[in-house]
């Protein structure tokens, strides 16, 4: 089984150290480690590690905002570190999408259940993604479908399951989406109206 690649970003070298060492231990690979924030996004960018672990408190960049770039460009989930557990911080937090929270002092113990429930929430989200999307193009080609199979019932005299069928039968035969024969339909009869 592949090792999950991390990136350890905070501004203190000896937790860096420590962190590392941890992970190393736990069996994750530690593919980079950086001391701020916006180090972290460019080698996150870079890498694509399957995780980053951040400290809140750094230089240049902080952590949450470090964080809320990698959610909204999907690249890694954020497991934040920090020695402050104030409650601004943790809505932040969850505001820029943090995948997990450990505060400092943290033990190795605690550092696997964090990475694997933050890994999961993000495939869940990927998946998730990908449904809605998924979803959107049937909605989408069904309301190109339905307009040419209307075109067809009143040019062709067709009922709604014979447009459907001639629709359908069309795109086995030219090994077209169903979307882009209704496209056309739709097209040629725009054209032939003006």
């Amino acid at each position: 089984m592949e090792r999950t690649r991390v990136i350890i970003a905070d501004d203190e070298s000896l937790i860096r150290k420590d962190l590392r060492e941890m992970l190393t231990n736990l069996d994750y690979l530690v593919v980079g480690e950086v001391g701020d924030g916006r180090s972290a996004v460019n080698l996150a960018r870079e890498l694509r590690p399957d995780v980053v672990i951040m400290d809140i408190k750094m230089p240049d960049m902080d952590g949450i905002e470090a964080a809320s770039i990698l959610t909204a460009e999907r690249i890694a989930p954020v497991v934040l570190l920090t020695a402050y557990s104030q409650r601004d911080l943790v809505e932040r937090a969850k505001e820029a999408g943090v995948a997990g929270y450990i505060v400092k002092p943290f033990q190795e113990s605690d550092l696997a259940p964090a990475i694997e429930v933050a890994l999961a929430r993000f495939r869940e989200f990927r998946a998730l993604e990908q449904e809605v999307g998924d979803l959107k193009q049937a909605l989408e080609t069904r309301k190109f479908v339905d307009r040419a199979k209307g075109i067809l019932m009143d040019t062709q005299g067709l009922t709604e399951a014979e447009a459907f069928r001639k629709i359908q039968k069309m795109s086995m035969n030219t090994r077209k989406p169903m979307k882009e024969v209704a496209e056309a339909i739709i097209l040629a009869h725009q054209a032939k109206e003006s």
